[in-house]
């Protein structure tokens, strides 16, 4: 039997090293970036504010080109065009996002901003035998192609990026070809936790890998050190460099784990069925949310979502105020409470519980009866909190968009 591939886009990120020259017109156009997206968003706000009139991309446009045309503004043509239009076009995009209520209104861009980057079109770039060379410069970049990209594809976009770390990485976005997984019979049910990071309805537990509380003693002490130095000094620069390390040390590694799990997880399961676990909520527990977001949950969310569309697995979300974990999975009793210090119990028909993999099984359970008939698993006592079924399936639009991987 023939599984026919399906095209979408996907971006692949590599860190490459640039010469003192290239690192200077990207940081040169980084700023030239910040500064046209900022000038632009304060005109379009002026504008609603005094006269409640939309300005659109294309007046944007026009103003950039007026700007440049300026003896104070004069700077911008030192670098290329493209990125400077394609942060109108992205400043446009949060304005859609913020008039469709799905996202904050657009804030500005901040010098001491924990990432810079810049989107190159094809226009603004060559790209011949993994040799890339971008707009106003003579040699290509020194990247690192940790792994190869499809066959025979081109880049659409290139996009530059430094993080706080003061590393680079440019990630081209490319059309690829995924052949879905082969269709299983298989089924599991995910518990997010703490002590172990999720828990399956198989008894498999998954152990927490804490990455942020193995360097938590070596963050702190560099912390320290940065508190300590004068500001604006070039000492308070290095010490800050050595903090942001750390972190970018500790979201590379829990970005690494999660690649992994998810991967391993679709690659086997035909249906997975998690919570939909309201993260920001949970945070404002103070004495859990280091811990809550050292786990990244919400990460663990969008991997498995994207990953699941791609390679044709059946992902269901169920809601958040399910019983899981004090729901007998034999009978289907209920508990009138469930600590959160209480690891295991026992059913009034005497079944011994484990807590973690009990809320798994019972959140397969309600996954498989949703998708069999539809049926609303969910207490007829919680109807009244949210209104809601208690099982969902995921929205298109949770899929959408382009990861980095």
């Amino acid at each position: 039997m023939w599984t026919v591939g399906r095209a979408v886009k996907r971006a692949y990120k590599y860190r490459f090293y640039p010469t003192p020259e290239q690192a200077s017109l990207l940081n040169r156009t980084f700023g030239c970036v910040r500064k046209v997206y900022n000038l632009a968003l304060a005109a379009r706000t002026e504008a609603w504010q005094q006269r409640r009139e939309r300005i659109t991309y294309n007046a944007t446009s026009g103003m950039l080109t007026a700007w440049k045309k300026t003896e104070k503004f004069a700077f911008l043509n030192e670098v290329s065009s493209v990125p400077l239009q394609q942060t109108l076009r992205h400043l446009q995009g949060g304005f859609v996002a913020f008039w469709d209520k799905r996202a904050r209104y657009p804030r500005f861009k901040s010098k001491r901003g924990s990432r810079a980057s810049a989107e190159f079109t094809s226009s603004a770039f060559r790209y011949r035998d993994h040799r890339l060379t971008l707009a106003k410069m003579a040699e290509p970049l020194d990247i690192v192609w940790s792994r190869p990209l499809p066959d025979g594809a081109t880049p659409s976009t290139v996009t530059v990026s430094r993080d706080s770390a003061g590393r680079w990485f440019v990630s081209l976005l490319c059309i690829d070809t995924i052949t879905p997984a082969p269709a299983t019979n298989t089924a599991v049910g995910i518990d997010a936790g703490l002590d172990s990071l999720i828990t399956l309805s198989t008894g498999q537990k998954i152990t927490n890998p804490r990455h942020e509380r193995a360097d938590r003693t070596r963050l702190a002490r560099a912390q320290r050190e940065l508190a300590r130095k004068e500001k604006d000094s070039a000492n308070q620069a290095k010490a800050r460099l050595t903090v942001a390390r750390i972190h970018a040390r500790i979201a590379d590694r829990r970005r690494d784990h999660l690649h992994k799990l998810t991967t391993r997880l679709v690659r086997d399961t035909q249906t997975l069925v998690i919570e939909d676990l309201t993260v920001r909520n949970m945070l404002k527990n103070h004495r859990l949310a280091r811990a809550i977001s050292d786990a990244s949950w919400r990460q663990f969310r969008e991997l498995l979502t994207y990953k699941c569309a791609w390679y044709g697995r059946d992902l269901v979300v169920i809601n958040r105020w399910y019983p899981s974990s004090k729901t007998c999975s034999a009978c289907g009793a209920v508990a009138e409470t469930m600590p959160l210090s209480v690891r295991t119990w026992t059913c009034r028909c005497g079944t011994t519980h484990d807590r973690d993999v009990n809320a798994a099984r019972n959140i397969l359970a309600a996954g498989l009866a949703v998708t069999a008939c539809g049926a609303d698993v969910r207490p007829q006592r919680d109807t009244s909190r949210t209104g809601q079924s208690a099982v969902k399936q995921e929205t298109p639009r949770a899929t959408k968009g382009i990861p980095r991987l």
